[in-house]
């Protein structure tokens, strides 16, 4: 039989012990499918293509994963790399199938312009991804630790870069997800790239001290189990050695010697009952030793990614400390396997449950706050909100609240509520008054004194805190509540600033330059601007930047120069009549006329529009429909309405608002961000409200370059579940 047949048939017979109905002409006719449009094609190590979807799929099956993950798994590289087409996976293996495929292909299909974009793309992808069916990221994942598996075939560079990629991104994903299995694995293989001769070291090491380290866990296991037997408790217990980068980790930041290091060893017993684990605990403990403060019970309050078991350090009779984890079967399958467990171990959490908004209210969060960011914002946010470890504090009724580590209590308050965080005005710690940068531990009951009267959080609160909810949540309040005091105060931020390039606000205030030097910092004018500066929201320096790099780009300098070298009388001859007044408006009989877009209703290029000439700032460019050029006019208004229309060629892109009504449920803000980010349209804003009805609003300001565009935005969103209209903002 073909070598490559033998494996499928193999990877059958795993199938088949778990899922005994999969409709195993499916599977098959998917194998042949990826095998025949993979033909010809080599992996690095010289064999056919067709065994790397083979070995993904035996990892998903490993992990007890469903039957269209395994399809998936099969031809999750026919789209990337043959012919193959969503539509025809669609119609051969269905829809979602053909959408797993399709997001695992978008995971590393787009291509990027600079580092700190292709991370961003890169994490921001995956939690999408993550948010609408976790299967998408766990087959990546299996992918990635196949690649990984492989690795030593690829180029030295190809290595680092792959092995820094795992390190990063994907082993701390599947930490979050509770993968430990594939964690420990993805960082091993990676330890084995990023430091040849440190992995190199602890491994031979441990291979030395082999012997005395099995006799001295044989001997450890075996007391364990004897005691455990004379109490009647049906259990298994098995001794293991940490993995060797949490090895090298120890090593190296603690600057140790392995003799150094005292935990080395971790036993696991597992038993049927949470009774019986905490039976065995005060089994342990009447052993051995407990070591001071070195208890954690992750059963009464788990861990974010799901994991439960008890830990407790004790030391044996040789002086040696080492960890034992006390867990129920279940525990321990969603320990090794995370959420992936889930599909195959019933008990728990609900298939019909899985990635559903409670249990990844984490990515729900983290996308929500992460709209606009920056590339190099969103990173460190991730860094933060992803990867840190995480501080588990109490509300007094008993809550647990998950902060990132060194949080304070304004990140406690924001967490609640924002309305709790706007309103505090004092905090307790255990029943003790604290002040706001005191930082929480583990345990702490956390009680937050608020006031009806408070005048809202301190410009300080956002040094202060930790997590990036609270700071989105103090700047929201900023740019809300205090518009004026944000303008004058990010004006004088930024003239102060301004001056150090040598430059004035008059100088990029010209007519001519303005628009470019808006559309450079992306506001629509001066004062959103000075605005954004003032909440916080566009670090001055930032700002400064961009404009010194517009008015290079436009020759400024050159232009300066030149009018200076004018004869007198060609300096004071007016100017010729311009027929545009504004970036795409055409007007006739206005010469160097100030043009805005009136905010009631947005138009964008396309849109029947009109002119209002105002008094003292120009004119006002309405839609034709709009209210206010609809409504009864006086005889002083009739004249000063103006016809205007839209410049050919290349417009440039305008804002406008959408009002969305809809079924108020959980997630739909979610998927009107991910609608939004697959239409690659630029958000400035988005706000949702309830309604006493059950019904909700998202009301959102969305950048287009024309009606078209928009109307493409529209139809996209009326197609999520639950709304029922969306329009365009009117008066």
């Amino acid at each position: 039989m073909d070598p490559v047949l033998q494996r499928y048939r193999e990877l059958e017979n795993k199938i088949r012990e778990y899922l005994p109905h999969a409709d195993f002409d499916r599977l098959e006719s998917a194998f042949h499918y990826a095998d025949e449009h993979h033909a010809g094609q080599l992996r690095k190590d010289g064999t056919p293509y067709i065994t790397h979807p083979l070995a993904v799929a035996e990892i998903v099956v490993e992990m007890g994963l469903d039957q269209e993950s395994i399809i998936a798994a099969l031809l999750h590289d026919t789209v990337e790399d043959t012919d193959a087409t969503y539509e025809e996976i669609s119609r051969l293996y269905g829809q979602t199938v053909a959408d797993l495929v399709d997001g695992v292909t978008k995971l590393t299909r787009v291509q990027y312009t600079s580092k700190e974009e292709e991370q961003m793309e890169n994490l921001r992808k995956m939690l999408m991804a993550m948010a609408r069916d976790i299967r998408v990221i766990l087959i990546k994942i299996c992918d990635r630790l196949h690649n990984m598996r492989t690795m030593v075939y690829q180029s030295p560079r190809k290595q680092k870069e792959k092995a820094l990629e795992t390190m990063e991104i994907y082993a701390p994903i599947a930490h979050r997800l509770g993968m430990q299995k594939v964690k420990w694995e993805l960082e091993d293989t990676s330890l084995q790239f990023l430091d040849p001769i440190g992995y190199q070291k602890i491994t031979e090491e441990l291979s030395v001290r082999s012997s005395a380290h099995e006799e001295f866990m044989a001997a450890i296991q075996q007391r364990i189990h004897e005691r455990l037997e004379q109490e009647g408790v049906a259990h298994t217990v098995y001794g293991r050695i940490k993995h060797i980068y949490s090895v090298y980790r120890k090593m190296y930041s603690q600057n140790k010697t392995l003799d150094e290091i005292f935990d080395l060893y971790a036993f696991r017993v597992i038993v049927d009952s949470i009774s019986d684990c905490y039976y065995v605990l005060g089994c342990i403990h009447d052993l051995y030793k407990p070591v001071a403060g070195r208890f954690k019970d992750y059963i009464g309050t788990p861990k974010p990614n799901g994991y439960q078991s008890l830990h407790t350090t004790v030391i044996g009779r040789e002086g040696m400390p080492f960890e034992v984890q006390i867990r129920t079967q279940d525990m321990h399958q969603r320990a090794e396997y995370g959420v992936a467990a889930h599909w195959k171990y019933k008990q728990g959490l609900a298939n019909a449950q899985l990635g559903s908004e409670a249990t990844f209210e984490w990515v729900r969060r983290l996308l929500e706050s992460q709209q606009d960011a920056d590339p190099n914002e969103f990173v460190h946010n991730m860094k933060v909100d992803l990867f840190a470890d995480e501080v588990f504090v109490f509300t007094p009724r008993g809550d647990v609240i998950n902060l990132p580590a060194g949080a304070t209590p304004i990140d406690f308050a924001y967490s609640i509520h924002s309305e709790v965080g706007n309103r505090m005005t004092g905090a307790k710690i255990n029943g003790r008054i604290v002040t706001y940068d005191t930082k929480l531990s583990n345990g702490d009951i956390v009680e937050i004194l608020t006031s009806k009267t408070a005048k809202g959080p301190s410009r300080d609160w956002v040094q202060l805190c930790r997590s990036n909810e609270a700071r989105n949540k103090i700047r929201q309040w900023f740019k809300r509540e205090r518009r004026e005091e944000n303008i004058v105060r990010g004006r004088a931020m930024f003239e102060q600033e301004l001056k150090k390039t040598g430059l004035s606000i008059a100088a990029i205030s010209a007519e001519e330059l303005l628009p470019h030097i808006l559309k450079k910092v992306r506001f629509n004018s001066l004062d959103d601007l000075y605005a954004a500066i003032g909440y916080g929201g566009m670090p001055t320096v930032k700002a400064v930047n961009r404009v010194r790099d517009e008015m290079i780009r436009q020759g400024q300098q050159v232009r300066d120069t030149a009018h200076r070298a004018q004869p007198k009388e060609e300096r004071e001859a007016p100017p010729a009549a311009p027929q545009f007044y504004s970036p795409g408006i055409l007007g006739g009989g206005l010469n160097n006329c100030l043009v805005k877009f009136a905010k009631c209703c947005s138009p964008v290029p396309g849109d029947p529009v009109v002119g209002f000439i105002t008094k003292g700032y120009g004119v006002s460019v309405h839609r034709a429909d709009c209210p206010n050029a609809q409504k009864p006019r006086t005889e002083d208004e009739q004249g000063r309405w103006i016809p205007v229309s839209w410049a050919g060629g290349d417009l440039p892109a305008c804002q406008t608002s959408l009002v969305i009504a809809a079924k108020d449920r959980d997630g739909l803000t979610l998927d009107v961000t991910t609608v939004l980010a697959a239409a690659k349209a630029k958000v400035s804003s988005i706000a949702a409200r309830g309604l006493p009805d059950g019904h909700a609003t998202v009301t959102l300001s969305v950048e287009v370059k024309s009606r078209e565009d928009l109307n493409t935005i529209i139809n996209r969103l009326s197609r999520i579940p639950g709304v029922f209209q969306v329009a365009r903002s009117t008066g």
